[in-house]
């Protein structure tokens, strides 16, 4: 067994790395480039705190406790890239949808429309404005 294969069998049914993780580790990376230049002791506490919180959650072998930690940092991250209306409920649809439709703009009129997933290349017309177009699905 290579260490490839030991990490994969080590890392099975934990959690493992997703967005909160992904932004900690941003953070940690921007207070090291930060402590470079301020030497203080309460920056080097929080930049540990922050490793070994992420490090918890990436090992822990709670998942939905986690995943719901990981929500509820979305939700609060959409509050500030909310475009128009409830994005939260849109953002879960679509998340959703992204697995059985394929998502095309029509050339014509910039019309979104949504095709079935695994049928090769097809014809789409445009509802809006009956444009075709061949796109593969």
């Amino acid at each position: 067994m290579n260490w490839r294969d030991k990490f994969t069998n080590f890392m099975y049914g934990r959690y493992g790395v997703d967005q909160l993780s992904r932004f900690t580790i941003l953070i940690i990376f921007i207070l090291c480039v930060l402590s470079m230049f301020i030497r203080t002791q309460i920056l080097s506490i929080l930049i540990l705190a922050l490793i070994v919180f992420t490090y918890y959650r990436m090992f822990s072998k709670n998942i939905y406790k986690r995943a719901a930690e990981n929500e509820k940092y979305l939700q609060f991250i959409s509050r500030f890239k909310r475009k128009n209306g409830n994005t939260t409920y849109n953002n879960t649809q679509n998340t959703e949808q992204k697995r059985y439709y394929k998502y095309f703009k029509c050339p014509g009129c910039s019309q979104k429309i949504r095709i079935p997933r695994g049928h090769g290349k097809i014809e789409i017309k445009c509802p809006k404005c009956n444009t075709k177009f061949i796109r593969k699905s």
